[in-house]
């Protein structure tokens, strides 16, 4: 009988072995050029931006962005605000930063920069100034969602086109200081305060917000990556917890891993597989970033020619 080769003129390639999930695990990158809490993070983990936040000694806030290649931080362009607790989506060279606490104003802003990969440029201003919020999405199709300016806890959703803000529907429970992650039609919030620390989550389809699976561990600033049917959920506090969870789009499922620092409101970016958290604050404000590699994730195999 006549083998594939001599059929079709050309070997078959296969894996040598199966591809062999990976275990769960937070493993030590780069540190952040500047100790900082209260940052934005966008991106995924091998191309990553970590924006702005609060430095310490004195506390002030900052308007650096530091860029990340999978194993080292440098230099980013300077945004023309300084604040912290602002929201962020998009990538690394097609980033949206806005909202935040800036002494400038002094106070909440509704200020919307966007990142070029090397200069922040100014966009359309958010409807409502806050702090606290979160934020997904990409640069031409953001989601805003929740913090707190107005009143302590928000419920207000905005989306943006790429040069404007406008309203979309209210998160069911207003909270301040929550997570984020996936896009502007499918969209996931989740944690939180009002004014105590919730595990409530919710989904956004472009229009409304519907209630989702709790968070085992309910907190205040957690990080956030993934989508909206494959999300992760990690650290936040306080008091800081380093409590890591994987949603399927219905319930939230602990991991056995948690982060090696136990900490809040840091630079977030990635997916359910590869996810980044830089900065942020334990005891004190934090330089270090963990790589979080999911047991989705596979391992590469060398393809074997027959």
């Amino acid at each position: 009988m006549a083998d594939y080769k001599g059929i079709k003129g050309f070997k078959v390639q296969y894996l040598d072995q199966d591809p062999v999930p990976t275990v769960a695990a937070w493993g030590a990158g780069g540190n952040l050029a500047t100790a900082s809490t209260g940052l934005a993070g966008a991106g995924i983990q091998t191309a990553a931006l970590a924006i702005n936040g609060e430095v310490p000694t004195p506390p002030v806030q900052s308007n650096k962005t530091e860029e990340y290649n999978g194993s080292s931080w440098s230099a980013g362009g300077n945004s023309a605000i300084s604040r912290n607790n602002l929201a962020a989506c998009g990538t690394q060279t097609a980033g949206l930063g806005f909202g935040g606490y800036s002494p400038s104003v002094p106070g909440n802003t509704n200020a919307t920069e966007e990142y070029d990969g090397s200069t922040w440029t100014t966009g359309g201003n958010l409807n409502t100034a806050r702090s606290g919020l979160a934020g997904t999405g990409i640069q031409t199709a953001g989601l805003a969602f929740g913090g707190g300016g107005p009143a302590p806890s928000l419920a207000i959703t905005e989306e943006y086109d790429g040069t404007s803000w406008t309203a979309g529907g209210n998160l069911n429970t207003a909270r301040t200081e929550l997570g984020g992650t996936g896009t502007q039609t499918a969209g996931l919030a989740f944690g939180g305060g009002n004014p105590t620390a919730t595990g409530a989550t919710e989904e956004y389809d472009g229009a409304s917000w519907t209630a989702g699976g709790s968070l085992n561990t309910a907190r205040r600033f957690p990080g956030g990556a993934g989508t909206q049917t494959a999300a992760l959920a990690f650290g936040g506090g306080p008091p800081n917890t380093g409590a890591t969870e994987e949603y399927n789009g219905a319930t939230w499922t602990s991991s056995p891993v948690s982060m090696s620092t136990a900490r809040r409101n840091f630079a977030d970016a990635g997916t359910q597989a590869f996810a980044l958290a830089a900065g942020g604050e334990d005891t004190a404000n934090s330089a270090a970033t963990e790589e979080w590699t999911g047991p989705g994730a596979l391992t590469t195999k060398t393809i074997t020619v027959s």
